[in-house]
């Protein structure tokens, strides 16, 4: 980045300075220049305008709200100065999805989503499409965690829900770990495992795995991906809008984009299968022999009837250890 293409050059220091991004914007974005020299964009936020809470951490970023020149704003500051023209090309994409919102509120809400996107990329997350297995997948997870909100409320569902964030289980809960797998209904009667780690013992806890019907169909049956994470988006603005944040960060870290094209594709979700992981379950050991990792294995469904448990039995479980939630 040159000096003539720096958007912070000229601004001071001793305090956060500020110039409008585009006069012309519908929304008030300001590059500005904290006190620490930190280089940021601010979004000026409208007196009516709810805060979105809490805000995902972001490493070498700082993303907060504060008072400035009395006006709430949101404002996001630059850690790292190696990082200064990265944070430029951030900055001006942030400031594009920004102000495409019709109002205040859904530009806090693009600019925020935005931020985590390119959180996602920067961290070894991929852009583009997910995969259709991928999609799948994300299917059965979501599946699951609409199950948990029933159960323990949407705040300590979305907590609970590992995943995406990179623990080896979908979700972890009070003394019960769940790991979650979909496949198509009428296909062979076998699961992937992606990892040594997934249906690997943790002291004090119970596992299960949870295996989930998710099947392609034909338009007009069934809903898009699309259709179906924006059900999760309404669900958490209603029902906890605090714990929407952290619903926002684990989505997209799973690689999911709202900007992406789903359009082509309807799922159909259907029964789930209910196992108890225990001992003398299919499953190879962990850890695996001296010099072998990276393990990626399929368990036949069919071996599994032994340890198939009702989904009352983990339901249970889980309400004892959390409490049932009323709404």
């Amino acid at each position: 980045m040159t000096r003539n293409d720096d958007p912070w050059d000229g601004l001071g220091s001793g305090g956060i300075d500020a110039r409008r991004v585009n006069p012309a914007s519908p929304h008030d974005f300001f590059w500005v220049v904290s006190a620490k020299d930190e280089p940021g964009l601010l979004l000026r936020l409208s007196a009516d305008t709810a805060e979105i809470k809490p805000l995902p951490r972001l490493r070498s970023l700082e993303l907060a709200y504060r008072n400035v020149a009395g006006h709430k704003s949101l404002v996001l500051l630059l850690r790292d100065e190696e990082q200064r023209e990265l944070f430029g090309s951030l900055c001006t994409d942030i400031v594009a999805a920004g102000d495409a919102g019709s109002d205040n509120r859904d530009a806090l809400n693009r600019a925020i989503r935005r931020t985590m996107r390119w959180h996602h990329l920067l961290r070894g997350g991929k852009s583009g499409l997910l995969s259709l297995e991928e999609q799948r997948g994300l299917l059965g997870e979501l599946q699951f965690l609409l199950h948990l909100i029933d159960l323990i409320g949407p705040r300590a569902a979305i907590e609970a829900w590992k995943g995406p964030l990179g623990s080896s289980k979908d979700f972890e809960l009070d003394g019960c770990l769940v790991e979650v797998k979909a496949r198509r209904g009428a296909a062979k009667p076998f699961v992937q495992i992606s990892s040594e780690d997934q249906l690997s013992d943790v002291d004090g806890c119970r596992l299960f795995l949870v295996v989930s019907a998710i099947d392609a169909v034909v338009k007009p049956n069934g809903l898009t991906l699309t259709d179906y994470v924006s059900e999760f988006e309404k669900l958490y603005a209603v029902l906890d809008p605090e714990a929407y944040a952290l619903w926002e960060e684990a989505i997209m870290a799973t690689g999911f984009d709202f900007e992406d094209d789903y359009s082509d594709r309807r799922w159909n979700i259907g029964k789930n299968l209910h196992f108890e992981v225990a001992e003398g379950f299919p499953r190879i050991a962990n850890p695996p022999p001296t010099g072998v990792s990276s393990v990626r294995y399929s368990i036949s469904l069919d071996a599994c009837s032994e340890f198939a448990v009702e989904a009352e039995v983990l339901d249970r479980l889980v309400a004892e250890r959390h409490g049932p939630w009323t709404n």
